[in-house]
């Protein structure tokens, strides 16, 4: 089995579980929340640790584990964290991650159920058809 090196915290919108949260990084295209699991730090501390950092959202909690996710990307590992769903969030906003000398990422919210364009890089594409198909079962059908 492989190392888990990297965390995505999966934060959809609400209970539908269509919109999912990505963001627009000024010099890498679109993405979702990730990064490294520090030395000692659970896979669902540092998704919790992650989301706050890059988006700003700092009141959410994990509900489920996902799994692992071989990237394809660098022979990454990530931790797929299925998140609870946010408070009321706006359609867009912009936060400023201190990570990596400074960026402001725009958020968006994402439907799952659209393939991902040129825009995002092919191992984000490969996570969100990974993602659509994890979270299928789990999906509310009203």
């Amino acid at each position: 089995m492989s190392t888990i090196d990297k965390v995505c915290p999966v934060v959809f919108r609400d209970a539908s579980m269509r919109q999912i949260l990505a963001f627009e990084h000024p010099r890498a295209g679109l993405q979702l929340v990730k990064g490294f699991i520090e030395p000692g730090e659970s896979a669902r501390a540092a998704a919790l640790r992650e989301l706050a950092e890059e988006s700003g959202i700092a009141d959410s909690g994990i509900a489920e584990d996902l799994g692992a996710f071989e990237s394809g990307h660098h022979g990454y590992t990530w931790s797929l964290q299925l998140c609870t769903f946010p408070r009321a969030m706006p359609e867009t906003w912009t936060h400023h991650c201190a990570n990596d000398g400074g960026y402001d990422f725009r958020f968006f919210w994402h439907d799952v159920q659209e393939e991902a364009g040129e825009k995002w890089r092919p191992h984000y594409r490969r996570a969100l058809a990974e993602i659509r198909r994890r979270t299928r079962s789990l999906r509310w059908r009203g």
